[in-house]
């Protein structure tokens, strides 16, 4: 990553350009920086410049035109999800299945980590208004995409148990939250005493520290699952959130129980996944994809943090300039919560107001 100088972006028919005041980090900035799994120079994207950075909140600077619910001077947060807009899917089915679907940030040339950024109007979203800059910037991509693989993907219901890897990071937090509220019994999955402490913030109290397991072995899975056995009265999951991948799928496979669902969202170990196929169609188990999520989705999720039935967590705001540095950190999972960059705000704790 390095320090540029680039115009200004104008908006176009149907977009918005939004003053960022604070960006999230998350682990798509990974993989631009790896250029892995897809490498940057595949993307065609028209310019020799990429601007990283999938969260953000801000103001509203300049509209395009046909914007008609946004004008200079809102206060925003945003989801990620670019379309078209125009075709069936997006109009009847799924935006997320239009052809031209992208995650802003990743997939296009313009994202949060700089001053001023441009996106489609369909992808703002109401600051709430008692959140600073760097909570509001925290959160999106990491709920929005948690709310849509438990529910509209996963169909989570009161009383079901559901197996959260990573429970302290920036997805887990908020499976954590959605789970507890839809009447749901998250394990939360750990490797230090710090993280289960962070998860047993957030309400939960089952909690599995995975460094006690060989997840390479059937006998170390078969450990694993009697592990969480213990832990619920002798269930198995009825639902994994998995998105580490290469080191934890096959056990997600294994450990879920029958008729269970594992539903993915990624695979921040490696995307190439190996698992034992007799415990999916001999027990009768479904895998899910899930890709982040929709406007519907988003806004959804958005009015719980706006209720404050589901609250970010921040464990660390970066200046600007150490955006490079934070990016690092994620890349590490070393740890807890969400992971903000300062933009446009001066200094943290700005942004806040009590309606």
């Amino acid at each position: 990553m390095r320090l540029e100088t680039v115009a200004v972006p104008r908006p176009k028919d149907g977009e918005v350009v939004v003053a960022v005041m604070a960006a999230g980090i998350n682990y798509n900035g990974v993989w631009v920086c790896r250029g892995e799994p897809v490498s940057l120079s595949r993307l065609k994207t028209g310019h020799d410049f990429h601007i990283t950075g999938s969260d953000a909140s801000g103001i509203v600077v300049d509209v395009g035109r046909g914007v008609a619910r946004w004008k200079p001077g809102d206060e925003v947060v945003l989801h990620c999800n670019m379309s078209c807009g125009q075709c069936a899917a997006c109009n009847g089915r799924d935006p997320l299945a239009c052809d031209h679907q992208k995650i802003w940030g990743y997939e296009v040339n313009y994202g949060s980590f700089a001053p001023y950024a441009v996106v489609q109007a369909q992808q703002l979203l109401p600051k709430p208004t008692r959140l600073t800059w760097e909570a509001s910037a925290s959160y999106g991509l990491c709920l929005f995409t948690a709310y849509r693989m438990l529910f509209t993907r996963g169909q989570l219901q009161p009383g079901e148990i559901v197996l959260v890897w990573g429970a302290s990071g920036g997805l887990g937090v908020f499976a954590i939250q959605l789970a507890l509220m839809a009447g749901a019994t998250p394990v939360c999955v750990v490797s230090s005493p710090e993280k289960a402490e962070v998860c047993r913030s957030l309400g939960a109290t089952l909690i599995v520290d995975r460094r006690h397991h060989d997840l390479t072995s059937h006998e170390g899975r078969r450990r694993f699952g009697a592990a969480i056995r213990d832990l619920t009265g002798g269930r198995d999951p009825d639902l994994v959130f998995e998105h580490v991948g290469q080191q934890t799928f096959a056990t997600s496979v294994f450990v879920c129980s029958k008729f269970g669902r594992v539903v993915i969202c990624g695979a921040t170990t490696g995307y190439d996944l190996n698992f034992d196929v007799r415990y999916l169609w001999m027990r009768q188990k479904t895998i899910i994809g899930s890709h982040f999520a929709n406007s519907w989705d988003a806004a959804r999720a958005n009015q719980l943090v706006a209720d404050g039935r589901v609250r970010p967590v921040v464990s660390r705001v970066f200046p600007f300039e150490e955006i490079p540095l934070a990016q690092a950190t994620q890349a590490s999972s070393a740890h807890a919560g969400k992971l903000v960059a300062l933009v446009g705000a001066e200094r943290p704790g700005l942004g806040a107001r009590s309606s």
